[in-house]
């Protein structure tokens, strides 16, 4: 049920996908240890560098999602397509908590509840934020940003629609089923697990078929 307009609750997600680009000096662990759900990552299977990102907040300041970084930390890219992508090998994982009711910044109205959808267009926009089109001036990015935020928005709220597909990947060891698709800048996928969160994740130069996932046991050996 959506009681605010959709331009509000893009502001509030766009927010904090777009502090996901933040230098690793200031990311700390503070905020997620404030979440009352339990965060996700890659499982026990990948063993390479593990980083956090951001947490996003409601209004008043409690924790609604986050994201966890795995392999390279990515760059912003300036190239259609994958360009150097190939030398740039990463996934990240959203964890989204399940809200069925969030107030709106100003306090004055509440916003549709998280979903399925939600955990997607996070996922959807985190990948835009480290890439543009290379033919795009710098000073262009915004516009282009914006219109692929759109984008992101209507496919995330469209998951049973032609641009999604079906992909099976293990959640603490039991199958579950997530939306995926594939674009030229990488891939996003979204689903949710039994432990009442859903799960978002993009990447590039990291096949997401071989995934599985699982809860961070502890999340303050993350912490750089």
């Amino acid at each position: 049920m959506e009681t605010t307009s959709r331009v509000g609750a893009q502001a509030s997600a766009a927010d904090g996908a777009a502090s996901q680009a933040v230098p690793s000096a200031r990311r700390t662990v503070d905020g997620y240890l404030l979440a009352p759900f339990p965060w996700y990552g890659l499982d026990e299977a990948f063993t390479g560098p593990r980083w956090l990102m951001q947490v996003g907040t409601a209004a008043d300041g409690a924790v609604e999602h986050g994201s966890i970084g795995h392999g390279d930390e990515p760059s912003v890219r300036a190239e259609g397509g994958f360009g150097n992508g190939d030398r740039e090998r990463f996934a990240v994982v959203v964890t989204v908590a399940a809200n069925p009711v969030r107030r709106s910044a100003d306090g004055t109205g509440v916003l549709e509840a998280t979903s399925v959808s939600s955990a997607a267009w996070l996922a959807g926009v985190g990948l835009l934020s480290f890439t543009w089109p290379g033919q795009m001036d710098h000073s262009l990015r915004d516009d282009w940003l914006d219109q692929q935020t759109e984008t992101a928005w209507v496919l995330a709220d469209d998951l049973e629609g032609s641009d999604w597909s079906t992909l099976s990947l293990p959640v603490d060891g039991v199958p579950t089923s997530f939306h995926y698709r594939e674009s030229e800048y990488g891939w996003v996928l979204a689903g949710s697990t039994k432990e009442g969160v859903h799960l978002g994740a993009y990447g590039r130069g990291m096949s997401a078929y071989g995934l599985g996932f699982s809860v961070v046991k502890d999340i303050a050996a993350y912490a750089k």
